[in-house]
């Protein structure tokens, strides 16, 4: 199916909340037209979002392209896009073992950084009362998840990933670290981790990451949110 034939997916937004937005990124990765609806918080455990996501978060995907198909987790997002629409295998591997070792750091972003990262935020800014321990904690986990990025880097040397080829996987970590990770750790300096800072600054210089980004800016500064 030619991309310029194709109808926009539709792909449900919970503001600037990060998880979407990695999805996002990948649609304007491949070209894929699309259009958001954002959730208020008091319609995301209720119908009729309810019944895309039995979860009750965002995001949430409607393609009319494939008789409405409606699918919901980030991760179970991104593989369906890849494997319907990456024809062209831009932002994958066929190969042996990378194919398998991408999967790898896939489910590192969805296990590691995003729940720890998410707790951090919680803590510091939503959680009744202050749990420093909790913080502690989590702004550990954050620390260390960066330095696990920034020693693969190092040991493979190479600019990405899996070897030279910018994946799915690299760019699903950019919105927790380029937009949250100031938020819940303000006094962090990306630069003590040298690989991972400039692998950072090579995915964020890509057109379709700086296009999101700014959509990203401009849902944080309708809900007032801390950070830049």
């Amino acid at each position: 199916m030619a991309i310029s034939s194709l109808k926009p997916v539709k792909i449900y937004i919970h503001g600037p909340s990060p998880n979407p937005w990695k999805v996002i990124i990948i649609l304007e990765e491949l070209g894929i037209p699309w259009e958001s609806e954002s959730v208020p918080e008091t319609g995301l455990k209720t119908e009729p979002f309810i019944s895309l996501n039995p979860n009750g978060r965002t995001p949430a995907l409607i393609d009319p392209n494939n008789d409405g198909t409606t699918l919901w987790e980030s991760g179970a997002i991104i593989d369906y896009l890849i494997d319907v629409y990456d024809k062209d295998h831009t932002l994958q591997y066929t190969s042996f073992p990378e194919k398998h070792i991408t999967r790898c750091w896939e489910h590192f972003q969805m296990s590691g950084q995003g729940p720890y990262m998410g707790q951090k935020g919680f803590f510091m800014y939503f959680h009744p009362e202050k749990l420093p321990s909790a913080i502690e904690r989590y702004d550990k986990e954050t620390r260390r998840i960066i330095g696990v990025v920034d020693a693969h880097l190092s040991k493979q040397g190479t600019p990405y990933l899996v070897g030279d080829k910018v994946t799915y996987a690299d760019l699903m970590f950019v919105p927790y670290f380029k937009l949250f990770l100031p938020v819940i750790c303000p006094d962090l300096n990306t630069k003590e981790w040298p690989k991972f800072d400039a692998w950072q600054e090579k995915l964020v210089a890509r057109s379709s990451v700086q296009t999101v980004l700014a959509k990203i800016q401009v849902e944080k500064e309708k809900k007032k949110l801390p950070g830049k």
